[in-house]
């Protein structure tokens, strides 16, 4: 198992981009898909389509999202944390996606920028 580290700066405050991460209708913006996600531990989500899904382990409402996701037919989640911090009128999100199996490592760390977090960016910056 691997672990991916990546870290994004918004042109947006922390406020807008952890809308991003969990609310549903924001989420449909950026992805494209319908999804099911809150800003609560315990709440099971699914992004595109079902596609990746899990649970929210641990929140504090603008500053941490840590998340158990399953992908395909994986017999235990990886762990994926996203690490929010307000720098002037922008934000640092670092992303820590451990427990990845390793012939997924470069999919998933590709997905990251080209499909989540890069979205993300795109979206809040227009």
């Amino acid at each position: 198992m691997k672990e991916i580290k990546q870290t994004y700066l918004i042109n947006s405050p922390v406020e807008k981009v952890w809308d991003a991460l969990v609310n549903p209708k924001v989420i449909e913006k950026w992805s494209g898909v319908p999804a099911k996600m809150d800003d609560k531990a315990g709440t099971k989500f699914e992004l595109w389509g079902g596609d990746m899904y899990g649970t929210n382990t641990k929140v504090v409402k603008n500053k941490l999202l840590e998340q158990d996701w399953y992908g395909g037919d994986w017999d235990k989640p990886s762990k994926v944390r996203f690490e929010l911090s307000a720098k002037n009128n922008q934000t640092e999100v670092t992303l820590t996606h451990s427990g990845v199996p390793e012939e997924e490592v470069n999919d998933f760390a590709d997905g990251w920028k080209r499909y989540y977090l890069g979205e993300i960016k795109k979206l809040l910056e227009k």
